[in-house]
């Protein structure tokens, strides 16, 4: 019986841990990592974009001159972005304003 019993509790906190691991924010993507894997393809590793190709710079002045806001509103604006770039959370739309930011510098 407490055999069984530990077996449960066991079970229980290993089944906790597959639950709340993905969600602690250690756990959660950094900007760079976001930005590489939904942005890069289009903008460049640089952020520079492709003008041949109408895909703006991030790192012009007028990029610069944006708030966060507007930035991260542009970052998930319907008409400007493809299906990866709109399905980002706001968390993540943020760490990668602040990572764009850091390639603006």
């Amino acid at each position: 019986m407490k055999t069984t019993k530990l077996l449960m509790l066991v079970m229980t906190i290993a089944v906790a841990l597959f639950i709340l691991i993905p969600k602690l924010s250690w756990s959660a993507d950094d900007g760079a990592t976001i930005y590489k894997a939904k942005c890069a393809a289009c903008h460049g590793a640089d952020a520079t974009g492709k003008p041949a190709a109408k895909i703006p710079s991030l790192v012009t002045d007028e990029v610069k001159k944006l708030s966060d806001d507007d930035l991260a509103k542009a970052t998930t604006e319907k008409a400007k972005h493809p299906a990866p770039v709109k399905s980002l959370a706001p968390d993540q739309v943020k760490t990668v304003v602040q990572y764009i930011r850091s390639l603006q510098k």
